[in-house]
């Protein structure tokens, strides 16, 4: 992964597993020696499962593909960032492999870009989100506010509602003080909980399923069809005509015995 400078700010910088601090600080991965620019303006964190850009404490204006970074965004291959008054792009790239091909065409050396694939997909299941699909590669911020990396256009949203995040365990959830709550499967997160593929994140009536790539959804099982009730009195009835009908088999039962 690595930052380009079209402005020819900085050279190209290729980006290391971990924390990467960008700013004036000489000490940075990416020394801005601007005006405007803070001496940790912004830090990316590159991780097994992504990117994520985030604006510490003392930190300045930062904005992703025109979007102000209030905290913390995940990044993809081709976002557009605006570091103060530096424009980079963020780029995730791989060497080539060897080609046995004697083409003169290709080059060996040759860098080709790829997108991350994300670990995680959360799946819209209701109202505004049904039926889109939001990978999950680094931390996603989830809420109404436009400058959120899933923003949801409900009014039973809060502005910033909740923070998911790929780890280890499953993804991570936290609701960030949301008015009408944050739940996993119907159980709500006090400050933390962790989901599995398959599981339910429901903010308050907006609902998604979590799941991973390839991964089939299992079919929803088809109700159950129960007869309907008989009615109290429909049900006398029915005994009166059975034994009606019994005494009747029972009476000509006798008449022929005696005939």
């Amino acid at each position: 992964m690595k930052l380009v400078f079209p402005n020819g700010e900085h050279s190209q910088v290729l980006l290391n597993p971990g924390i990467n601090r960008i700013g004036s600080d000489v000490e940075s991965a990416a020394v801005l020696a601007r005006p405007g620019i803070h001496p940790v303006h912004c830090v990316i964190h590159i991780t097994s499962n992504g990117a994520n850009l985030q604006v510490p404490a003392g930190g300045g204006p930062v904005s992703v593909n025109s979007k102000p970074v209030l905290d913390i965004m995940g990044l993809r291959s081709g976002d557009l960032l605006q570091i103060g008054p530096v424009s980079a792009k963020f780029v995730v790239v791989e060497e080539a492999r060897a080609s046995n091909s004697n083409s003169p065409d290709e080059d060996s050396n040759a860098t080709r870009v790829r997108m991350a694939i994300p670990k995680f997909v959360l799946r819209g299941v209701s109202g505004a989100v049904f039926s889109k699909v939001f990978p999950v590669a680094g931390p996603v911020v989830i809420g109404r506010a436009a400058e959120c990396d899933i923003s949801v256009p409900a009014d039973e949203m809060s502005r910033r509602h909740a923070l998911v995040k790929p780890t280890p365990e499953g993804l991570s959830v936290e609701d960030l003080g949301s008015s009408n709550g944050t739940f996993i499967n119907n159980k709500r997160v006090q400050q933390q909980g962790f989901m599995q593929p398959g599981d339910e994140l429901r903010l308050d009536a907006v609902r998604f399923i979590l799941v991973a790539p390839g991964m089939e959804m299992a079919p929803q099982p088809a109700p159950v069809k129960t007869a309907p009730a008989i009615p109290a009195v429909h049900k006398m009835q029915l005994w009166a005509s059975i034994m009606l009908t019994l005494a009747a088999i029972a009476v000509i039962a006798l008449l022929i015995m005696k005939s």
